[in-house]
């Protein structure tokens, strides 16, 4: 250690003109990109600090064995905190909410220990983005490394996803996703542009390095319950109106049910009203839906509900709301961050789904899994579950996207995938409707589905 950590010290005064190289910019931009603003960070084996500067965290704190290092850090980012420290013996009392590792753990001597570490400065919350080096491009690097286009380094370890993704599994970390990047590390006009937004994302295996997002392995959490809130879009549904108090069981500390009706043809509104005077014994809101679509019910639900746990349950019933609380216990668990239920696991009840539609959906599930580096294999099924928190954080960054999805559900998933929330399918068995006709127009939202495809290809997967 004493040998590296001199290495290091001697390159000191290269540091900053190898901080301008352009594979250092990707670093920095992708980072951005996978860390939201705002938040509490630690990096470690952060060097000059201009990748943790990069991220603009709430409160920052660096990590390095080199002193003469920190003290240039020191100096480019008085703004940040800096210690002088190996990253197996640092202590702090403080938690973060993202920790950072950018080209370490090929530096390490015992990689397992280091990520045991980690969990001294994580809560339960928090994420851990480490990149390295893609095995493929070893000999590539050697050339590099000799000709002065890459920064000198003592031996490395070399490490595959598999080896990492193992690694991180043993020392308590769940990965959530992997996100290989940077075909092309040269500063190369028109050429870099092109290889790395357009060409990466679709030859991942060849791409120089691998960015992993992880989160600390949940620990079941035996006595947690929480309020809950189940919002019931409905539109000409006043045959379900009834069935849909009567079959939602009781969760956690207690459950609030909120119908929003907007622009029924039948008198689902009325319904509505009859039903909440029936039960009183229920806590029950009803509204009248502002805007259009069932996205734009689903957030005017969620804006008015007073739940920790927030549902969507279609109000055709043909997600059983009996299934509800199993959607509460892998969200209670800590399992997930976000359920999204699956009709496509079980069998269906006959005249549940009409071929072409099962077909779309499987092909669309494939699509947004690949999409949003997480597997999401019913997009369209009307049940998402998740914490009142994280819909906010999700709200908060909507404008990222903007005001696209007439449906609700993208909206959320992509949100979620933004945030790296651990999202995890939950089979459902699907039944079919008994009153009222399919609000779903099989070939115009078929076309919004592939629109949805290209947003968020150009805003999750092949970004700048």
């Amino acid at each position: 250690m004493t040998d590296r950590r001199l290495f290091y010290d001697r390159r000191a005064s290269f540091r900053v003109r190898e901080s301008q190289r352009y594979y250092h910019q990707l670093l920095k931009r992708h980072f951005g990109f996978l860390v939201p603003t705002g938040v509490r960070v630690l990096e470690t084996g952060c060097g000059l600090g201009d990748l943790l500067a990069a991220v603009r965290p709430a409160s920052g704190v660096g990590v390095d064995f080199s002193e003469t290092i920190i003290n240039l850090a020191r100096q480019r980012h008085p703004e940040l905190e800096f210690h002088v420290a190996d990253v197996l013996e640092f202590s702090n009392d403080e938690k973060f909410d993202y920790i950072l590792s950018s080209d370490l753990v090929n530096d390490l001597s015992d990689v397992q220990a280091f990520l045991t570490h980690l969990h001294h400065f994580a809560h339960p919350r928090s994420r851990l983005v480490i990149n390295f080096f893609n095995n493929l491009w070893r000999p590539v690097l050697a050339v590099a490394e000799a000709i002065g286009a890459k920064a000198l380094t003592p031996p490395q370890n070399w490490l595959s996803t598999e080896d990492m993704k193992n690694l991180l599994h043993l020392a308590g970390w769940e990965v959530i996703k992997a996100d290989p990047r940077i075909l092309w590390p040269v500063r190369t006009p028109l050429l870099e542009r092109l290889l790395n937004r357009w060409f990466a994302p679709l030859l991942r295996p060849f791409c120089l390095t691998v960015f992993l997002v992880a989160r600390t392995r949940p620990q079941p959490a035996r006595d947690a319950q929480y309020r809950c809130t189940v919002v019931i879009p409905a539109r000409s549904e006043a045959g379900n109106v009834e069935a849909a108090v009567q079959r939602t069981p009781e969760m956690g500390t207690g459950t609030e049910i909120i119908f929003i009706e907007g622009g029924s043809t039948d008198n689902t509104w009325e319904e509505i009203q009859r039903v909440k005077a029936k039960y009183p014994h229920c806590d029950i809101k009803i509204m009248k839906q502002q805007g259009k679509g069932k996205g734009g019910a689903v957030q005017e639900g969620f804006a008015a509900a007073t739940g920790d746990v927030l549902f969507i349950l279609d109000a055709d019933l043909t997600m059983p709301p009996e299934q509800l609380p199993k959607f509460y216990e892998v969200l209670r668990s800590g399992t997930a961050e976000f359920v999204n239920g699956v009709r496509l696991v079980y069998p269906m009840e006959d005249q549940a789904m009409r071929f072409l539609n099962m077909v779309a959906n499987k092909f669309f599930g494939l699509a947004f899994s690949w999409l949003l580096g997480q597997s999401v294999k019913d997009t369209l099924c009307g049940t998402k579950v998740l914490f009142r928190a994280d819909y906010d954080a999700i709200a908060r960054n909507r404008s990222y996207f903007g005001d696209f999805d007439p449906f609700g559900d993208f909206d959320l998933l992509f949100g979620a995938a933004k945030l790296n929330l651990r999202i995890v399918d939950l089979p459902i068995r699907y039944q079919a409707r008994t009153y009222g006709e399919t609000n779903i127009q099989r070939w115009r939202h078929g076309c919004l589905l592939l629109r949805m495809v290209i947003f968020a290809a150009r805003r999750l997967t092949f970004v700048p």
